[in-house]
């Protein structure tokens, strides 16, 4: 576990499936494009219990690591930070993030990105971590490049959101030696 503030960071646990379901749910309209998979294997609540369960064995294979923040104050799930599409050939990976609306614009996403990154490196020595932002969600950016992530270019028409529309996405890449 780490903390920071009155935040938790932990691995996403089999049993936590209800609050798992509720941050989706409440985020659930910000969220469909660009966290599709994980809004649509969250429909029910019984859905994200299935897939819960179905993301412990992702951690066991070492494929998804799903990071929560956890409000302590309110002991209620406010946002995610992932680690998938991972290489260990290389190795590397892509980080995702999003926090609860309610949450967002206080600095806390940048905050946990920054502490988990310092997490992965220390236990997995990661070459390479990459994020892709859709390249007009400006919070999503200054995420990325207060966490000393840079720009390595802008593909164009490379992913279609769940309403059909297909955006650009910012590639942004950090190194570790």
């Amino acid at each position: 576990m780490t903390t920071f503030d009155h935040f938790n960071i932990n691995l996403l646990q089999a049993h936590e499936g209800d609050a798992f379901y509720e941050l989706i749910n409440s985020n659930r309209a910000r969220l469909e494009d660009f966290f599709a998979g994980t809004v649509a294997k969250t429909q029910t609540r019984d859905d994200t219990l299935k897939y819960c369960e179905e993301i412990q064995e992702r951690i066991k294979a070492k494929s998804y690591f799903p990071y929560i923040i956890t409000d302590t104050k309110t002991d209620t799930f406010v946002g995610l930070v992932d680690l998938k599409n991972i290489d260990w050939n290389v190795p590397k990976a892509e980080l995702g993030y999003f926090i609860d609306s309610n949450y967002s614009g206080k600095g806390i996403t940048s905050k946990a990105v920054s502490l988990i990154i310092d997490m992965l490196i220390e236990t997995f020595q990661f070459k390479k971590l990459l994020c892709r932002v859709g390249s007009k969600n400006l919070g999503s950016i200054n995420v990325a490049l207060k966490n000393k992530f840079e720009l390595e270019g802008t593909i164009r028409n490379d992913y279609r959101t769940t309403k059909g529309e297909i955006v650009d996405l910012n590639y942004y890449g950090r190194i570790f030696d």
